[in-house]
C-alpha cells in the first residue's frame, strides 16, 4: 500500500500542473484582463469581466506583446486612447504583464510551490489571507450540507433496497425525482421567496452567517443564531445533493442483496439485520465512499457558489466568482490550485479508506 500511494502523490505533480497549464491557457485567450479593467475605469468606460480589447486583438489577455513603439503599443487597449504609453507600461508592470505569458505561467508555478500565491489585484491583501478569512463560511456550509446528505441517503437508500417495489420505494422515488430536477440554486430562489421576506414569510435572514450583535450574545444565542444563519443555505445545498446519492445507495445494496453469499447466508439461517449490516453494508458502501472525495469537493467549493451568492454568505464561492468577474487573476489560478490539490489528495485517502474497510482490496498489482 506504501507504494501505491507514492505512485499517486507522484501522479499529483503532472495532474496539478497540465489542469493548471489548461485553465491558464483558457484565461489568456478570454477577451479582457485587469489591464484593461483599469485602463477602462480611469476613461470612464464599461469595467465589466466582458470589456473587450479594442484595435487590434492580442494573443496574450491582459498584457501586451512587446511591440516596436510604445504609441502601437497604448492603441492596443479600449480606453487607453489620450494616456501616456510610459503610464500604460507602469499599469503592466503593476500587474506583472510585462513578461510574456510562459514566463509568467512558470513563475506562478515556481511561487506556488510554496504556497506563495502573491496579492490580489483589488483587495490589497493577500490571497492566502483572502482564502483563510472566507474559508470558515464554506467549511461550515460544505459540512454540514455533506453531513446531512449522507445521514439522509444511505438510511434510504437503504430502506429503499429492503423495501423495494413497496408505495414506500415509489412515493419516495417521486420526491427524489424531483428533488434531482430541480437545482439547487433555484431551490434556494424558492426557500428566499418562501421564507427569507421573498413574497411570504420573513422567518429566515437572508444575509450572512451571524447576526450584527453576534458578539453581545450568550453562547446558546449565538449557537442558536448561527443555525437561524445556515439554516436556508444547507437546506438548498441537500435537496440538490440527496438525490443522487440516495440512489446510488439503493441501486448497490439491491446489487449486492442478489448476489450468491446473501442467498447463502440466509440458507443457513442468519437474521436478516445480520445478513444486511454484517454482509452487505460493507461491500455495498464501498462505492458510496468512492464518491465520497468527488461530493466532499464539489459541495465544498463549487457547489457552494450560486448559494453564497443567493444568500450574501462571504465564503471561498463567492470570492472566487467575484474574482472572476474582475479579472482578479491571482484569487482565481491560487483557489484553482488550493481546489484541485485538495480534490486529488481527497481521492487518494478515499482509495486508503477503500483497503481499510475492505483488506481483500489491492491497490499494489494496479498498473498506472
Amino acid at each position: 500500500m506504501h507504494a501505491y500511494i507514492l505512485r499517486r502523490i507522484l501522479l499529483i505533480i503532472p495532474t496539478l500542473f497540465g489542469i493548471m497549464l489548461l485553465n491558464f491557457i483558457i484565461i489568456q485567450a478570454a477577451p479582457g484582463g485587469p489591464v484593461e479593467r483599469m485602463l477602462a475605469q480611469l476613461q470612464g468606460l464599461d469595467t465589466s469581466a466582458g470589456t473587450q480589447i479594442g484595435g487590434t486583438q492580442t494573443s496574450d489577455t491582459g498584457s501586451i506583446q512587446a511591440s516596436t513603439s510604445s504609441s502601437d503599443n497604448a492603441g492596443q487597449y479600449r480606453g487607453a486612447r489620450g494616456l501616456p504609453p510610459e503610464f500604460i507600461d507602469h499599469i503592466e508592470q503593476l500587474y506583472g504583464f510585462d513578461q510574456p505569458a510562459h514566463k509568467r505561467f512558470f513563475i506562478m508555478l515556481k511561487n506556488y510551490l510554496s504556497f506563495d500565491f502573491g496579492e490580489s489585484y483589488y483587495r490589497d491583501r493577500t490571497v492566502i489571507d483572502l482564502i483563510i478569512e472566507k474559508m470558515p463560511v464554506s467549511i461550515s456550509l460544505g459540512l454540514w450540507s455533506t453531513l446531512l446528505i449522507y445521514l439522509i441517503s444511505i438510511p434510504l437508500g437503504i430502506r429503499k433496497a429492503i423495501h423495494h417495489g413497496s408505495s414506500f420505494d415509489v412515493w419516495t422515488s417521486v420526491t427524489i425525482i424531483i428533488g434531482y430536477a430541480i437545482p439547487s440554486f433555484l431551490f434556494a430562489v424558492i426557500l428566499v421567496v418562501l421564507f427569507a421576506g421573498g413574497s411570504y414569510w420573513d422567518w429566515f435572514p437572508l444575509r450572512g452567517l451571524t447576526s450584527d450583535n453576534f458578539d453581545q450574545l450568550s453562547w446558546p444565542g449565538k449557537i442558536l443564531d448561527y443555525f437561524w444563519h445556515i439554516a436556508l443555505p444547507t437546506l438548498a445545498n441537500v435537496i440538490g445533493g440527496f438525490a443522487t446519492l440516495t440512489m446510488l445507495t439503493k441501486n448497490s445494496f439491491l446489487d449486492e442483496i442478489n448476489k450468491q453469499y446473501v442467498i447463502t447466508a440466509r440458507a443457513k439461517g442468519l437474521r436478516e439485520k445480520r445478513i444486511l449490516y454484517g454482509h452487505i453494508f460493507r461491500n455495498a458502501m464501498l462505492i458510496i465512499i468512492a464518491g465520497f472525495p468527488a461530493a466532499f469537493v464539489t459541495l465544498f467549493f463549487t457547489g457552494s457558489l450560486l448559494i453564497e451568492f443567493i444568500f450574501s454568505l462571504d465564503g471561498l464561492g463567492l470570492l472566487g466568482f467575484e474574482a472572476v468577474i474582475n479579472r482578479d487573476y491571482p484569487v482565481v489560478f491560487a483557489t484553482l490550485y488550493i481546489f484541485t490539490l485538495m480534490g486529488l489528495l481527497l481521492k487518494l485517502v478515499g482509495d486508503v479508506v477503500y483497503v481499510i474497510i475492505d483488506p481483500r482490496i489491492d491497490f499494489e498489482s494496479r498498473e498506472f
